[in-house]
């Protein structure tokens, strides 16, 4: 009997190692990764006080044969003039993370996903105010051909600015 325990013991160690999902062999993958910093007006306000928001994307893409994955992380740091967590600051802010065909010219895109979350914890302080935080997406794949590239776009809708969603561009990961 204990040679049939030990039997079976061993298939399943085997059986549970081989069945890694999706979200634990992308989070395996040598990503490569580029990053830019922009500083960012509150369109909203016009008062005496820096408005500014200093905010780093990071843009991440890898390959596993024919599949690339891609991830975004932002971090920031706003304007001290805010009230703690006010979550008046924005109507909406999204991340849009791509993944694209890299090709002459325009690269078009493969497929792709926008990250609301990104709103609610820009609009979280610290109990003094301080605007600092980070924010990562979760990872998005596609099949594709040689030569893809992760891209990612910053959307803001300041509140009470009329303007709607600005979008900002960063720099898109190298191509895997």
């Amino acid at each position: 009997m204990k040679t049939f325990m030990r039997a079976v013991l061993a298939a399943a160690i085997v059986a549970a190692a081989g069945s890694v999902g999706p979200a634990a062999a992308a989070a395996r993958l040598d990503y490569r990764c580029a990053s830019s910093t922009r500083d960012i007006d509150d369109t909203s306000y016009d008062g005496p006080w820096p408005d500014n928001w200093k905010i780093t994307v990071k843009t991440c893409a890898a390959r596993s044969g024919g599949t690339v994955y891609a991830y975004a992380e932002a971090r920031w740091n706003g304007p001290g003039f805010y009230p703690a967590d006010d979550t008046s600051i924005f109507d909406g802010a999204k991340l849009r993370v791509q993944i694209k065909a890299s090709r002459p010219g325009t690269d078009p895109v493969l497929a792709e996903r926008d990250f609301a979350g990104i709103e609610d914890r820009l609009e979280d302080s610290s109990s003094g105010a301080d605007y600092r935080g980070s924010y990562r997406t979760a990872t998005i794949s596609h099949r594709a051909g040689a030569g893809a590239l992760a891209d990612t776009v910053l959307f803001l809708d300041w509140q009470g600015d009329g303007r709607g969603y600005q979008r900002h561009d960063v720099t898109a990961s190298p191509t895997v």
